[in-house]
């Protein structure tokens, strides 16, 4: 680890991925063929599907053989919480295909962009939304077919675009290639601590990459074994009924679920629970110090993006120091960069964390942008957009995005998107969006220059709803700088008191 007053972690490189190396065959590797390794759950002791691995190879290389595609072609994949989706994520993948999984609180206008972004030869939706697609149903009669065969894919063969908001209001595509899969080891003793005979409970739906990574992949690569809840998300009471019925050893979810969770009455100290994992947004310490309390396991924190997973986690056996997100994964190579200048900061100071170009779970590029990708480095180093420091043993300190990026359940939001909307409307003279804090969390909220009623509504009926404002706020004038440009840190001073 490093010991300098150079914020710079190296440990040297993680152990090389294969050369030919397919993600789907890597996953279904590991685990006994009678093993089960999934079972989809509509409430405690209610077991709707129960897949082994044997099952899982069967329906995943009769997709590859069903979807009759070449490689590098695009297999678009929008459906609901339903294991439909990860059969389809791998055998697109299994085929040599390139998978672009997409969430289905997308709506139509946002899906559609996406399609004509990625021309894909098909399209596994429900038809009412995409006319033509291939329907759940098509795609389980295929899945009963006959299997065909991996593709002797390359580690560095394109394997998965996954997409994320983008700033000009354009979705942009992050490009990954099959090494993505064998990067994630790292994560395994680093912040899960995952081991083959553990039981993952995710709390995420099967059409989220949170759940297709840790909640699917690295269990499955490991040869563990997965719970996933499909049923009412309504009521947090369910968490502790199924980690009793159950019996989970680590159990994932977002802070905002934890939040909940721990508002309830039932009890949380489940037998074999060894740890909690979250992600996708800042963790509260008090939340942390509370989920201790009641289940006297830690809560591992894991701080990540959709270019490079997570990199930086708390660690299974190391205790937490308060305040920080975690230490980068060995086998990692992570730097803070000077806010001025190209150099290495120094411990202790905040500047811009930076992944090596090296990092084998690092993307490729963004889809069809290679200005973009050209633009996201500085020499060998990626830069995140996170702000961060480094202490001398290599804790991370999170200071927040040194862009106007915003966090929603897991998701990052450019408010350019979200403005754009806003700004369609009849009613509205102006519009700026930021991500606010309101008590204890922090949300997505509007600031407007005009009539604020219907704007939820309007909202809704254009984006995500993880993308729509949970505050709307009624402005005289948006504050703005010397220049006439929008001082975007200054909204925050708008919310009343």
């Amino acid at each position: 680890m490093q010991l300098s007053n150079i914020a710079l972690f190296d440990e040297g490189p993680p152990p090389p991925c294969p050369a030919q190396f397919n993600i789907a065959e890597y996953v279904l590797a590991a685990g006994a063929p009678e093993k089960i390794a999934l079972r989809v759950l509509n409430g405690p002791g209610d077991e709707l599907e129960r897949w082994s691995y044997a099952d899982l190879r069967q329906a995943i290389l009769a997709v590859a053989r069903g979807l009759n595609v070449t490689p590098g072609e695009r297999v678009l994949i929008h459906l609901g919480n339903s294991s439909a989706f990860p059969i389809s994520f791998f055998g697109a993948l299994a085929a040599g295909a390139i998978a672009v999984p997409t969430s289905f609180q997308l709506t139509t206008p946002e899906l559609q962009k996406i399609i004509a972004a990625v021309s894909p030869t098909v399209i596994i939706a429900p038809p009412e939304r995409v006319p033509g697609a291939l329907s759940e149903t098509q795609l389980l009669d295929m899945a009963d077919g006959t299997p065909g065969d991996f593709m002797p894919t390359r580690a560095e063969d394109p394997a998965y675009i996954v997409f994320t908001s983008g700033s000009s209001g354009q979705p942009k595509g992050v490009l990954h290639a099959h090494r993505a899969a064998w990067a994630r080891r790292m994560m395994w003793a680093d912040w899960y601590g995952l081991g083959r005979d553990d039981l993952m409970l995710h709390a995420g739906a099967f059409n989220w990459t949170y759940t297709l990574g840790a909640g699917l992949t690295d269990p499955w690569a490991a040869g563990a074994s997965t719970l996933i809840y499909t049923g009412p998300q309504d009521d947090p009471e369910v968490w502790p009924a199924l980690m009793a019925a159950h019996h989970p050893t680590i159990f994932a979810a977002v802070p905002g679920l934890y939040r909940k969770i721990l508002r309830t009455t039932g009890n949380l100290r489940s037998g074999g629970l060894r740890h909690g994992l979250t992600a996708g947004e800042a963790l509260p310490e008090r939340v942390r110090t509370d989920w201790t309390a009641r289940t006297s396991t830690p809560l591992l924190e894991a701080l990540g993006m959709s270019e490079v997973s997570t990199y930086i986690s708390g660690r299974p056996e190391t205790p937490h120091k308060p305040g920080s997100v975690g230490q980068p994964q060995s086998g990692r190579r992570i730097a803070v960069l000077e806010d001025e200048g190209a150099g290495f900061g120094q411990t202790n100071t905040p500047g811009r964390l930076a992944v090596h170009r090296d990092d084998p779970g690092l993307m490729q590029g963004y889809w069809n942008d290679e200005a973009a990708t050209v633009a996201s480095f500085e020499g060998d180093w990626f830069v995140t957009g996170d702000r961060a420091a480094m202490d001398a043993e290599g804790w991370i300190t999170y200071h927040g995005r040194s862009d106007d990026v915003m966090t929603a359940q897991g998701y990052r939001v450019a408010p350019q998107e979200v403005e754009a909307v806003l700004q369609a409307h009849p009613d509205v003279r102006e519009a700026a969006v930021a991500e606010v804090a309101h008590g204890e969390v922090r949300v997505i909220t509007a600031f407007v220059i005009g009539e604020c009623a219907g704007l939820k509504d309007h909202c809704h009926a254009h984006l995500a709803p993880y993308k729509t404002p949970k505050a709307f706020i009624s402005v005289e004038a948006l504050p703005r700088n010397a220049n006439g440009k929008l001082n975007r840190r200054a909204l925050a001073d708008l919310v009343p008191a």
